[in-house]
């Protein structure tokens, strides 16, 4: 998925707009839904029309994170990859950029970033940093 990356927003909203967000979290939660499924699952939050519901999903068929299936005359939405899989490809691609455009002063901000990590991250990345010296 290529898409801008939106430093103010989290979670999902880094990626998609809100009503994406939430609809990606249902498929993702629900896979072969149609967008009546969609819109019902929906309407616990909000009032929102099928043809809003469907324009937003095919955008984001669009942008290549669902596709559909048709069935008779009903269409049904599934992600492309897991909820997981998404989060890590999305955080591997956005690090790497970071790293690629900003360097040392980027890997600076992430070390500060970890005087409040899990012991158990510093250590696989203790692991990491290793491993890396040991390749080269």
């Amino acid at each position: 998925m290529k898409k801008k990356f939106t430093f103010n927003h989290r979670g999902l909203e880094l990626f998609f707009g809100p009503l994406e967000a939430q609809i990606m979290d249902i498929l993702w939660a629900v896979p072969d839904l149609s967008i009546k499924d969609v819109q019902t699952r929906l309407g616990k939050d909000k009032d929102l029309n099928f043809n809003t519901v469907m324009t937003v999903m095919n955008r984001l068929i669009d942008k290549g994170v669902l596709t559909k299936t048709v069935k008779g005359r009903t269409s049904f939405y599934r992600t492309l990859e897991s909820k997981e899989r998404f989060l890590e490809n999305q955080s591997k691609e956005i690090s790497h950029n970071l790293v690629e455009d900003f360097g040392p002063l980027v890997v600076s901000h992430m070390l500060d970033g970890l005087d409040e990590a899990d012991p158990e991250l510093l250590e696989k990345l203790e692991q990491k940093i290793k491993a890396l010296k040991e390749g080269r």
